[in-house]
């Protein structure tokens, strides 16, 4: 098929409609939702979170489509604790900044073994995300989260080509939006606070340096071989690392080390507050 077959046919004129209406829209308040209904054409997801990523700071939510019964699950508990575990939220840490991506792709090997995973993401019903990253200021990315639920059909090849194919546009448009609309949301990203230091300051009167870099890459939900790996130390280091680092926090599994985790995250925000 040529490039004329393609925009030829019926479903591409219905394509570049929606693009033409997303176009027309870009510099408005109203463009997430039309991106969310464009983006339904393609594929059908049934959550969409569209969070802003300012450097370590805490996500700024844009959009989402989470009614008020859920609010709590997926979007509170979100903002306020879960997203430092978040493997979208490591990506753009790491410098991942543009392209659609699956979670599956970017979640350690044993994400759903993870406290992070049973605590916060089962409930939420999903089974598989997708991510669209968009760097859309020197130090911002805009992430478009589409969740799949138990229920809605299963991601497919096909889905993950569209989505990749289109991702060059939708990061200019995103790029656009934020230009125009920036101002609204400025302040607000620039007081969220950094949220790295709770990851430093974890432990830090009781453990070393290494054992904290391995404590950060068990909640995320990695193996004791994938921690290895991503450290470049052995496997049994590692477990020597991790039967150090229980004995000296005082805990005997990593559930407990993942609720003494929270509690300490909790503690940084409300001393955030408070100065």
């Amino acid at each position: 098929m040529t490039p004329t077959d393609h925009l030829a046919n019926a479903a591409s004129l219905t394509w570049h409609q929606h693009l033409a209406r997303l176009f027309q829209a870009v510099t408005g308040s109203g463009f997430p939702l039309l991106l969310e209904q464009t983006l339904r054409e393609l594929v059908g997801f049934d959550t969409i979170l569209v969070n802003t990523y300012k450097g370590q700071r805490r996500p700024l939510l844009i959009h989402d489509n989470y009614p008020p019964t859920r609010r709590e699950q997926g979007i509170e508990r979100y903002l306020n604790q879960a997203f430092l575990l978040d493997p979208f939220f490591k990506a753009v840490y790491d410098g991942l900044e543009n392209g659609a991506h699956r979670l599956r792709e970017l979640a350690p090997d044993r994400f759903e073994s993870s406290d992070y995973y049973h605590h916060y993401y089962r409930a939420l019903g999903l089974t598989d995300e997708i991510g669209l990253f968009a760097r859309v200021d020197t130090d911002v990315v805009m992430v478009v989260s589409l969740g799949f639920r138990d229920d809605a059909p299963r991601i497919t090849r096909r889905d993950m080509l569209a989505l990749r194919h289109i991702s060059p546009v939708l990061e200019v448009l995103l790029g656009e939006y934020w230009k125009w609309q920036e101002h609204r949301f400025h302040q607000c990203l620039a007081e969220r606070e950094p949220v790295e230091e709770a990851f430093d300051s974890f432990g830090r009167e009781r453990l070393t340096a290494r054992e904290r870099e391995i404590v950060r890459l068990l909640l995320a939900g990695h193996s004791t071989k994938s921690a290895a790996r991503e450290l470049g130390i052995s496997d049994g280091t590692v477990k020597v690392h991790r039967k150090h680092l229980y004995q000296r926090l005082e805990v005997s599994s990593q559930s407990q080390l993942f609720r003494l985790f929270l509690d300490h995250v909790a503690l940084v925000s409300r001393r955030h507050v408070e100065q």
